[in-house]
């Protein structure tokens, strides 16, 4: 039983660390589309092109199911790729409706931070209007992000530097959770964890994706499988150096050792 993660880059490798702590009796192929990373600042149109053809060299190297470990690649081709191919096909989206029911009784506001691209699609906006019905979520762009993290970029006075730069006009008090929605930014949760009020929670999508992947399997009886945990990494520019990186970046996050806490 293979799992294939796509990304255009590290970022799903938070997801895939959550999968390899639920679901060890698999094996996995962790495809970067680092041809075209980011894909967070790209047109749309571009981006579907790249992830339906880095899907397609996943699926001739042999995949079982297929998680788009991307926020933004899934608002433009999850809904295609379902039409396309039969196995199961699990997508992300920013937690934004579990995070507006733990702070309804509070009276604080979200903020959702993304990259721009996944800020402008209909599936972003339509998300928001299905859950938000007192209008408490705001939005954040951090186009930079994403490249911090493909740099391996984690000096600490830096990235705290950069964060209060980007939350210098917010009243911070107003606000209970603040949702990581890309799949990159939880790279960066012990630093924000520096920088921002106590009482603020941070919460992903990671761990309600896995738990999606698990039923979806379940629903098709392809339940876990004879498997190790091993992992193959790809990338779609071939380059050895980035695979060393993967490995590098899935060792250096599972160090930091966070269980997601959403």
């Amino acid at each position: 039983m293979t799992i294939g993660f796509l990304d255009s880059g590290i970022g799903g490798l938070t997801v895939l660390s959550e999968a390899l702590r639920r679901l060890p009796a698999n094996d996995y192929l962790y495809m970067a589309d680092t041809l075209h990373v980011p894909y967070g600042t790209k047109p749309m149109e571009e981006v579907r092109a790249y992830v339906l053809e880095a899907v397609e060299t996943m699926v001739a190297t042999g995949i079982d199911a297929l998680v788009i470990a991307c926020n933004t690649a899934t608002s433009i081709a999850v809904a295609e790729l379902r039409e396309k191919y039969s196995f199961p096909i699990v997508g992300m989206e920013p937690a934004v409706k579990p995070a507006v029911e733990m702070n309804r009784a509070t009276g604080k506001r979200v903020l959702v931070f993304a990259t721009p691209l996944t800020l402008q699609l209909p599936k972003y906006y339509g998300l928001v209007s299905r859950v938000d019905e007192k209008g408490i979520v705001d939005s954040l762009p951090l186009p930079e992000l994403v490249g911090y993290c493909e740099n391996l970029q984690f000096d600490t006075a830096l990235m705290r530097d950069y964060f209060l730069g980007k939350l210098a006009g917010y009243d911070l008090n107003q606000y209970g959770i603040i949702v990581l929605g890309c799949t990159h930014y939880p790279f960066y949760r012990s630093i924000l964890r520096q920088v921002l009020p106590a009482h603020i929670q941070i919460v992903d999508g990671n761990v309600g994706t896995i738990k999606r992947l698990t039923a979806l399997m379940n629903r098709f009886g392809i339940a876990e499988r004879h498997g190790n945990g091993s992992i193959k990494f790809m990338c779609t520019g071939g380059e050895e150096a980035y695979v060393d990186k993967m490995r590098s970046a899935l060792s250096f996050y599972q160090e930091l050792s966070m269980p997601s806490e959403l």
